[in-house]
């Protein structure tokens, strides 16, 4: 019992170092991937049809205290082509921190190949350059209290804030290329005097490229990296390789600079609904442990095809 209360300890002072210092978690491979509004706006609206996305990471894990993140969001173009909306929470939890988020997001698209903006017969994929805005609040936790430090005075009181936030995204997707730019929320640092929190900007660049293996088109091939800077840390770079198979199976793997491992698989179990599952191993922190997570992905009308 006193091991684990130990562990709680360390885990809880890391999560507060990470939350006062580096703002948020970079999203795991499985949510940049399959739930990008939570990064970029720009994304609102990008499928013709209503998509549904659930990532979870580290449920599974059985240290208390380890890191735990959930997100949801619904995604829409609609009554205009060129106008996309989503609305979503997600919640992240490290020791005795709580961060929750509520979003909505708005974006803007310009369709350069009129032709070609209904896709391919693999996925809704349009030719757009894409502008977007989200604005929502942040509720940010810290029940320091819990660790029973009584010597030490910056453990004795719990910090609550709530904070808004505003954020932008701009996005270039065409046949083969994408590419991304976003700052989620810019508003952090400008509320840490008044939420007595020291939360900095966080911002996030990506690249991708899609390609088929043979004039078949059954294998594609998705090859990716996801940029994340914060004031006061290094630069931190994933990257990615996903491979989908027909629309039945999907896999894949990345490298993360802060020497972490992430691993996903999964299927399609209809048109309509995917499941994958998600692996993320840190080589440098033994206190943090391998990680797995989930992702339930819905997508109405035409579905994946």
């Amino acid at each position: 019992m006193k091991s684990k209360i130990n562990i709680v300890i360390a885990l809880s002072i890391i999560a507060i170092f990470l939350n006062r210092i580096y703002a948020q978690q970079t999203p795991v491979f499985s949510s940049y991937n399959y739930n990008a509004v939570l990064i970029n706006p720009a994304h609102a609206g990008y499928y013709s049809d209503i998509d549904i996305a659930m990532t979870s990471n580290g449920y599974f894990n059985s240290i208390d205290g380890s890191p735990k993140s959930i997100d949801l969001s619904v995604n829409k173009l609609t009554w205009s082509e060129k106008i996309g909306l989503a609305a979503g929470i997600s919640h992240d939890q490290i020791g005795v921190t709580h961060t929750t988020n509520f979003f909505t997001s708005y974006s803007y698209k310009i369709y350069y190949d009129s032709d070609y903006k209904y896709g391919k017969w693999w996925a809704y994929d349009p030719n757009i350059i894409s502008f977007g805005v989200t604005a929502g609040a942040m509720i940010y936790d810290e029940n320091l209290s819990e660790l029973g430090l009584e010597n030490d005075p910056e453990f004795q009181q719990d910090v609550h804030s709530f904070a808004p936030a505003l954020g932008v995204g701009f996005l270039y997707n065409c046949d083969k290329i994408y590419f991304g730019l976003s700052a989620p929320n810019l508003l952090n640092e400008a509320f840490n005097s008044k939420n007595n929190t020291n939360l900095k900007n966080v911002y996030y660049s990506y690249f991708g490229y899609k390609f088929f293996t043979n004039r078949f088109e059954e294998v594609l091939v998705n090859p990716s990296i996801l940029l994340k800077y914060v004031e006061g840390a290094p630069l931190q770079a994933d990257f990615n390789l996903l491979i989908n198979y027909k629309n039945k199976l999907e896999f894949g793997g990345g490298y993360r600079t802060s020497n972490t491992l992430n691993l996903l698989a999964g299927f399609h179990i209809s048109d309509n609904f995917r499941v994958i599952c998600t692996y993320n191993k840190s080589f440098d922190n033994v206190v943090i442990p391998d990680t797995f997570g989930l992702v339930l992905n819905v997508r109405l009308g035409k579905g994946f095809e």
